[in-house]
């Protein structure tokens, strides 16, 4: 299955306009943002865990990225609340679901084989910084390396702000809005530009507070080698 795979091209998911799909496991939904292969994919996804489902216990062969959008995620590291940015990365291996229900934005295959750093945060315990080369805009680190750079920002009613994707950039709108042109990202919108693509972001009049990765698309992504 190939979805939004080219990734010469600007790809734009409004998520909440589009159905749920079901996984293969029972009470667990997914709305697919991108994606390389069938069921072992580089993806990218928003999914959804119905109260007291529960994925397979499985292992991260490629690495698994992920941020808690709503409800508690839960495996037998602990409970994640809304907030939680996870990287588990090869070679790892968990049994998720939740007790209550959730939803996550995950990353699937999409680790350097060499990145072995287990992230486990909790961004609601964190602050945001001031960006001193953009007015009014708030940022959050959350991980760094040689390839790529994970944040949330905060951007202020009103801000225009330039995005630069310097080997690649996605987002996903977590709150408030923003226009892009003549197109209008709200809540779960997911925006990608190519390597060295760039654009501009009008933040809404609540606003904006998006995760955002840059960097990791220097190279084109491939399926996974199964």
């Amino acid at each position: 299955m190939e979805l939004n795979a080219n990734f010469d091209e600007r790809a734009a998911v409004h998520a909440e306009k589009i159905e749920w799909k079901a996984s293969p496991m029972p009470g667990v939904d997914r709305r697919m943002l991108e994606r390389i292969g069938d069921e072992v994919a580089r993806a990218t996804t928003i999914v959804r865990y119905a109260p007291n489902s529960q994925f397979s216990s499985h292992v991260h062969t490629g690495g698994e990225e992920f941020f808690v959008l709503e409800g508690i995620f839960q495996d037998e590291h602990g409970d994640f609340p809304p907030g939680s940015y996870i990287r588990n990365p090869p070679g790892t291996s968990h049994t998720p679901g939740s007790e209550a229900g959730c939803t996550i934005f995950v990353k699937l295959w999409q680790f350097d084989p060499d990145d072995l750093t287990q992230v486990r945060l909790d961004t609601n315990n964190m602050e945001f910084s001031a960006d001193p080369a953009r007015k009014g805009v708030e940022v959050m680190l959350l991980f760094e390396d040689g390839n790529e750079r994970v944040t949330l920002e905060s951007w202020p009613a009103g801000a225009t702000v330039k995005l630069e994707a310097v080997n690649g950039l996605e987002l996903l709108v977590l709150d408030g809005d923003f226009m892009e042109g003549d197109e209008q990202f709200k809540h779960h919108s997911w925006l990608r530009l190519p390597n060295n693509g760039s654009s501009t972001a009008t933040a809404g009049t609540s606003g904006t507070r998006v995760w955002i990765k840059r960097g990791h698309l220097a190279t084109t992504p491939q399926a996974p080698a199964v």
